[in-house]
């Protein structure tokens, strides 16, 4: 048996590593929230004047009324009108299209693959195209969609959005409604319900905050993406709500932009700044709606 001495002294050691390892998270976290801080700082510095938010009252007008302007034509450079609204559009069509598809195959995947041979390759090809470039999405919803319907256009750009969407829509989905207890679907059909209006009325209720939160994850990826839109909805500096032409968004303008004339920097500078504004505000809008379904 050991001594009370040798006790004494593991005692000692297991709090002090315990200590040690309570002050080594400690210093990561501040780590992180310091860069953070120091990159959000920094974007809403520039952003913030690039708008207008330090008194330009003007010019805050102009970025959210116009549209851009090229050099040499009064009013230069204008605004960026035609890539919010294009991007909320965007954004918009993709998910009539990604969150429905995800929602039903992340179900399928939690609740109706204990006896499917399709589970295990659904699971893998969804976990697969999680993390395929982006830019090879917009290269193949060129030739898939593009080609064929004969020249870029909001559709096009809206499907290869949907397109990264649905696998991480899918796993999020299944993953949360995997949490739920089955001792809640269990009674549920002792009560008499089927699958189907246990899933819809008990299930899915009891995830709905889970499932949001992945949602707009999610969506917030998708939002910040570049490459498949300039493969597939080019761009427009012109304001249009015609998603069979070329269609305008943030993020290619933003990239169009970010190498341009110092005029147009600060317009790239208000963009990025507008489209990180437009995800916190939904996202703090999704939390206050599901703030009571837990």
């Amino acid at each position: 048996m050991q001594s009370l001495a040798q006790q004494t002294g593991h005692t000692l050691r297991a709090k002090m590593l315990s200590r040690f390892a309570y002050v080594l998270c400690c210093l990561c976290t501040l780590l992180i929230l310091t860069v953070l801080a120091l990159v959000v700082g920094f974007l809403a510095y520039r952003g913030a004047a690039a708008i207008g938010l330090t008194g330009d009252f003007s010019r805050f007008v102009a970025f959210f009324t116009k549209t851009s302007i090229p050099q040499g034509v009064a009013g230069y450079p204008g605004g960026m009108l035609q890539a919010i609204v294009g991007t909320v559009i965007l954004l918009a069509l993709a998910s009539l299209i990604g969150i429905p598809v995800g929602m039903l195959a992340g179900v399928y995947l939690s609740e109706y693959s204990v006896d499917s041979r399709l589970a295990t390759p659904i699971r893998f090809i969804a976990d697969v195209l999680s993390g395929v470039p982006s830019i090879v999405v917009g290269i193949l919803g060129y030739e898939l969609l593009v080609v064929p319907m004969g020249g870029a256009s909001g559709y096009a750009g809206a499907a290869a959005l949907a397109f990264i969407m649905i696998p991480m829509v899918a796993r999020t989905t299944e993953e949360m409604l995997r949490l739920v207890p089955d001792s809640y679907r269990q009674a549920s059909i002792a009560l008499g319900a089927s699958k189907a209006r246990t899933i819809a009325q008990v299930v899915l209720p009891v995830a709905t905050g889970s499932v949001v939160t992945g949602v707009m994850l999610a969506l917030a990826r998708v939002a910040g993406e570049t490459a498949p839109l300039l493969f597939t909805a080019l761009g427009a500096s012109a304001m249009t709500l015609n998603p069979h032409q070329p269609f305008p968004s943030l993020t290619v303008a933003i990239y169009n932009y970010a190498s341009g004339y110092p005029e147009q920097r600060d317009l790239a500078w208000g963009g990025t700044l507008v489209l990180i504004a437009m995800i916190f505000c939904v996202n703090l809008a999704i939390r206050y709606v599901t703030r009571g379904k837990k």
